[in-house]
């Protein structure tokens, strides 16, 4: 791959569709330029440079977002597996090259995007709703560059973009976003009735309300991501973002709120993880390519028997089987013969499916923990809470009239997996907990039951998942198989990747820097090293 940075005399805006999967390996450069003529009409300047700044939180290049959210999101996460059994190094065997294990700081559709695009805005505008849905933003993207790494270049980054400067460790980059959602929720506040013109906004049709929910509700998502670590920060965050007292906005209570980016955002290539889903399909099938649906998901779903199944999986070519994935971390079987018979990821409105940033199911779910497990006050008791996160997310995929049957406690629980091609079945039951909510249980017990469910409804959001198992351990996935681990044991195949490494270049261009980032993560730079919020108790003996 090849990443050129976008420099500071350039026109610094990306238009969103400029992907192509013409090679998986390739990440794509040279982002569109405009024109001095057409940055003075009506504002166009403002507008591409906001909706720049949109397609770097889940990337709309689909080379970018293969990389991000397929093969390291959504195979950690336990949403998706590999299938491409050409690959002899990848993330999911915890032996991937530097190509795979770099792109969220080294892809210039990321950081070389965000950064110049928000300085950009900056220079265009002192409109105060611009610059603090810009910061929402910002804090969308680089949290997820963060909790990918560790320590990384924030506070220092310029205004190009580029990553060659001091890193910061993760708890000041946790400090410095909370700053900065903090100072958006006051703009946000003060602005509510009004907003921004709707032809600029792809996301919220240039609502200040609605951009200031998704600003508390990603202040409640990070106060629980670092609960482990600094529960004292944790606690004052989360109560701050979910009180009406204190922010006059609220957080994601409603499908309407959902953060997604439209299709209009998208290039000829539609979906990014669509496109990249189905990369390299073997003709004559549908299941999908480069990617397939992952074992995990689809064994407590079936056990369930969840009626979302249909929304988030296409059925397999197995005779008699109609959702069976993949496992993951294993030797890739032939994509031609075998592995294009698991059942694949669907898309619901094809290339067309919005790409989702954070959903209202979520922030239910994270106020349910917050109180079953912590005591926060979170305006409702956990059990409610968590009802609702379910509710909120049958309602989102169209099956809200299942609500009582699925939450009925009537014995049902996650399958065991059995591998139809006979080589990779694992018989270890993933969870002994049912749906229904038992207030009787255990913390433990409830904290697993309430992840176990925002893992489903939050299905595609694979880095969310990633980090939700590494910060707590739930849901129980399935590990890599003997075989399948080839990192030389520097990852335990029961606790999966804790991060990634940092890219190759940054030893030979920013070598010092690097090396001081290392003594702030604090172990080497490898996928078995914790990051700092990931130090819950309960895992740290495993």
């Amino acid at each position: 791959m090849k990443y050129n940075l976008l420099k500071t005399g350039a026109l610094l805006v990306s238009v969103l569709g400029a992907a192509c999967t013409s090679n998986y390996m390739d990440i794509n450069t040279n982002p569109y330029e405009v024109s001095k003529d057409q940055m003075q009409t009506d504002g166009y300047a403002v507008s591409a440079a906001l909706k720049a700044l949109c397609g770097t939180v889940v990337s709309t290049d689909v080379n970018t977002a293969q990389f991000t959210d397929c093969l390291l999101g959504g195979t950690q996460g336990g949403y998706y597996a590999d299938s491409n059994s050409g690959w002899a190094t990848t993330i999911s065997n915890y032996n991937p090259t530097d190509d795979w294990s770099r792109v969220f700081m080294a892809s210039d559709k990321i950081i070389p995007t965000l950064y110049p695009n928000f300085k950009l805005l900056e220079n265009l505008t002192d409109d105060p709703v611009t610059l603090a849905i810009a910061r929402v933003i910002k804090v969308c993207a680089m949290s997820r560059v963060t909790d990918t790494y560790g320590p990384i270049p924030y506070s220092a980054i310029g205004e190009d973009g580029k990553i060659q400067v001091p890193y910061d460790s993760q708890q000041e980059v946790y400090r410095r976003m909370f700053e900065e959602l903090n100072a958006a929720i006051a703009v946000l506040k003060e602005n509510r009735t009004g907003g921004i013109s709707a032809e600029v906004d792809p996301v919220y049709g240039g609502s200040a309300e609605k951009w200031g929910r998704l600003a508390n509700s990603m202040k409640l998502r990070l106060a629980m991501r670092i609960v482990y670590a600094d529960p004292t920060t944790a606690r004052e965050m989360a109560e701050s973002a979910v009180s009406l007292a204190d922010n006059g906005l609220g957080v994601l209570a409603s499908n309407d709120d959902n953060a997604m980016l439209p299709a209009t955002a998208f290039g000829k290539d539609g979906n990014p993880l669509m496109a990249a889903c189905k990369y390299n399909q073997p003709d004559g099938t549908f299941t999908g390519g480069d990617t397939h649906a992952a074992a995990d998901i689809i064994c407590y779903m079936n056990g369930y028997r969840d009626p979302r199944r249909e929304k988030y999986f296409v059925k397999s070519e197995w005779p008699g089987v109609d959702y069976v994935g993949l496992r993951r971390g294993i030797e890739i079987p032939s994509l031609n013969s075998v592995g294009r018979k698991y059942s694949g990821v669907n898309f619901v409105n094809g290339s067309s499916t919005p790409v989702q940033w954070m959903n209202a199911a979520e922030v239910a779910f994270l106020k349910a923990e917050a109180r079953a497990v912590f005591g926060f006050d979170m305006g409702g008791e956990a059990g409610d809470l968590y009802n609702e996160g379910i509710r909120l997310s049958l309602e989102q995929w169209g099956v809200g009239a299942e609500f009582a049957a699925y939450t009925a406690d009537d014995g049902r629980l996650p399958q065991s997996y059995t591998d139809p091609a006979g080589t990779n079945s694992y018989s270890t039951p993933l969870s002994t907990l049912g749906v229904a909510w038992d207030n009787a249980a255990t913390k433990e017990q409830m904290q697993e039951r309430i992840l176990i469910q925002k893992w489903i409804a939050n299905f595609h959001l694979g880095n969310e998942a990633w980090a939700d198992y590494r910060r707590t351990g739930f849901p129980h996935l399935i590990p890599a198989t003997e075989k399948g681990n080839k990192s030389n044991g520097k990852v335990k195949s029961e606790l999966g990747a804790r991060r990634m490494p940092y890219p190759m270049a940054e030893y030979t261009n920013n070598g010092e820097n690097v090396r001081q980032a290392l003594t702030l993560l604090g172990g080497p730079d490898e996928m078995g090293t914790r990051v700092w919020w990931d130090c819950n108790p309960a895992t740290m003996n495993e």
